[in-house]
C-alpha cells in the first residue's frame, strides 16, 4: 500500500506478507534455518510443501526415529509390529499423512538395533527410516 491506493475507492489495502523488504528477508532465512535445524536434531517437520507438519517437541527418551512413507494402510501397523517384535517399548508416536505420503515419529524407550532398522527399511512403502537420537 502506499498513498495512492489507500484512498481508493472500494479498495481494501493490505501489507504483502513476503520477503519483499531487506528485514522481512532475514526473518525469512533465520526461520528456514530454524526450520531445518528442528527436522535435523528433533525430527520434526514444520511448514513442508510436500509432507505433513509433524511436531513432538524435543525427545525425552533414549531413542526416536523417523520414518517417511506412503501414505498406505497397514503401514503403521507394520512398523510397531516389527519394534514389538525387537522388545522396543513406544512411548511416545505421532503419524500425520499429507496425500500420498506421510510420516511417523517415534520416541523409544531403547535404542534400535541395526538389525530393527533394517527390517523397517524392508517395509514396502518406506521411503527412509532416520535415527533421529
Amino acid at each position: 500500500p502506499n498513498a495512492k491506493t489507500f484512498n481508493l475507492p472500494n479498495t481494501i489495502c493490505i501489507p504483502h506478507l513476503g520477503a519483499s523488504t531487506p528485514e522481512s528477508e532475514v526473518n525469512c532465512a533465520i526461520m528456514a534455518v530454524n526450520e531445518i535445524k528442528e527436522y535435523l536434531e528433533n525430527g520434526n517437520i514444520i511448514n513442508s510443501v510436500n509432507y505433513p507438519e509433524c511436531n513432538m517437541g524435543v525427545s525425552n527418551t533414549i531413542g526416536r526415529i523417523a520414518i517417511n512413507h506412503k501414505n498406505i494402510p497397514n503401514m503403521v501397523g507394520q512398523i510397531t509390529s516389527i519394534l514389538a517384535a525387537a522388545g522396543v517399548n513406544i512411548a511416545d508416536m505421532i503419524n500425520k499423512s499429507k496425500k500420498d505420503w506421510a510420516y511417523t515419529l517415534l520416541d523409544l524407550e531403547v535404542e534400535v538395533s541395526s538389525e530393527t532398522l533394517t527390517a523397517l527399511r524392508n517395509i514396502e512403502g518406506v521411503v527412509k527410516v532416520r535415527v533421529v537420537k
